[in-house]
């Protein structure tokens, strides 16, 4: 399918700026707070008092960015509109004791987050990047986007049955990196990541790092009609939420709260404070009722007129393995978001949420399709059922139909990001 006709090119040229200047979860976060910065939106802090004030604002904690634009004319009780999506994304993350060698070459010890494709970090020049905690208590963040380390595959001739039996990673030894040759160098971690940051090599007591490819965004295909990137699972969803999140906030006479909150961990379960299932986003609704002059009432009655689109990437059909996926449901990149059903609360769009969103559609003009897993095979889970379930409110999932998730370098649709945001702005500015 070609690109759709009236998608916007530059949105998506500002999709791979996006992904290129997040290559971890921390990066991303910083690159939505300076969009938002931006269009007018302010950091304020957990710790202090917030005011009731009309305006944008946001809150950063970690590899999590709640943002929210309060209307003229906001009651406590005004429900909010928002947008989830999550930050994270499969890869080898540093362990904490991580400098190692073995027959000569110096190597980093790494472990491996979320259900990566282990295969597709084989052989791929890998960078470093995330954040360094210093002793004051401070953070920076690090991104070494060079050539710096490698997972070598054992070449054929000493696996000559690799093609026929099929590939087999041990996590464990098969999937450390090699960045050097020679005998064990205590401290060659903390001293190059210092060197990076600018700080003392002394001061740095602890870190959040992680390999990402360092190749960049490309078009691809025989008319431009693809994607290929790192991350898109889910930083196209992150830039999307940004761009509708700062569309509404220029809009006047808003009858909602408008939201984006993007969470950390999604990919390992979200159990954590940065996670979909801890108390990140509740807290942030909450005060921002109560600083309106707001009661328990108030937030009752503001959450149960909440509508939540949680917002993630889901499976194209796969041309080489289509017996994998429903025979009626076979998503197509550049046809539109896809709406993610099952029945099984995997995910939490029932028949209300399906008007919700092919209404958006609608008002924005954007063709949607529907994903359902194939019955034999285990579905897939988001931050949906855990935010509807948290927070007792509406949610519908949703995303864009990719190839590859979860591998380090990933395949959509051209128009697809574009026509996801353009959807997410209708929902946020009904």
């Amino acid at each position: 399918m070609s690109a759709h006709p009236h998608f916007d090119r530059t949105h998506t040229d500002d999709l791979a700026a996006f992904l290129s200047a997040s290559p971890s979860q921390y990066h991303a976060v910083a690159s939505a707070a300076e969009r938002l910065e931006k269009a007018g939106f302010r950091q304020v802090s957990e710790t202090d008092a917030w005011d009731g004030e009309a305006g944008g604002r946001y809150v950063l904690r970690g590899g999590a960015i709640i943002g929210w634009y309060v209307p003229v004319g906001a009651r406590p009780e005004t429900p909010f509109r928002i947008v989830g999506a999550h930050t994270d994304s499969t890869n080898l993350r540093v362990k904490p004791v991580p400098d190692t060698s073995s027959y000569g070459w110096r190597q980093l010890a790494v472990e491996i987050y979320g259900g990566a494709l282990l295969n597709t970090w084989l052989d791929r020049d890998l960078g470093l990047s995330g954040r360094i905690v210093l002793r004051d208590g401070g953070t920076a963040l690090v991104n070494l986007n060079r050539p710096l380390l490698r997972v070598p595959q054992l070449a054929v001739h000493l696996d000559r049955g690799v093609n026929e039996g099929g590939l087999k990673l041990d996590k464990q030894r098969h999937m450390q990196p090699v960045w050097g040759l020679g005998e064990l160098d205590e401290g060659a971690l903390v001293r190059i990541v210092a060197e990076e940051a600018g700080v003392d090599p002394a001061q740095v007591v602890g870190w959040d790092l992680m390999t990402h490819d360092v190749q960049p965004p490309a078009y691809l295909g025989l008319d431009g009609e693809f994607l290929a990137a790192g991350r898109l699972d889910n930083l196209l969803s992150v830039h999307a939420g940004t761009a509708a999140l700062a569309s509404a906030a220029a809009q006047p006479d808003l009858p909602y709260i408008p939201v984006l909150a993007a969470f950390d961990h999604e990919e390992n379960g979200s159990e954590s404070d940065t996670g979909a299932g801890g108390p990140l986003l509740g807290n942030v609704l909450e005060r921002s009722v109560f600083a309106r002059g707001g009661s328990y009432d108030h937030r009752a009655r503001a959450f149960a007129g909440t509508i939540c689109v949680s917002a993630d990437t889901g499976h194209a059909v796969h041309p080489n393995y289509a017996e994998k996926h429903d025979p009626t449901h076979r998503p197509l990149p550049n046809g539109g978001p896809i709406l993610k059903v099952n029945v099984n609360q995997r995910y939490a769009t029932d028949g209300t949420g399906r008007g919700i969103f092919a209404a958006a559609c609608d008002r924005a003009g954007v063709p949607w399709q529907t994903f359902v897993s194939n019955n034999a095979m285990p579905c897939g889970t988001t931050i949906g059922p855990i935010t509807a379930a948290r927070h007792g409110i509406t949610t519908v999932d949703v995303g864009v139909p990719i190839l590859s998730m979860h591998s380090a370098r990933e395949l959509c649709g051209v128009a697809d990001p574009y026509l996801l945001a353009s959807a997410l702005k209708a929902f946020l500015e009904d």
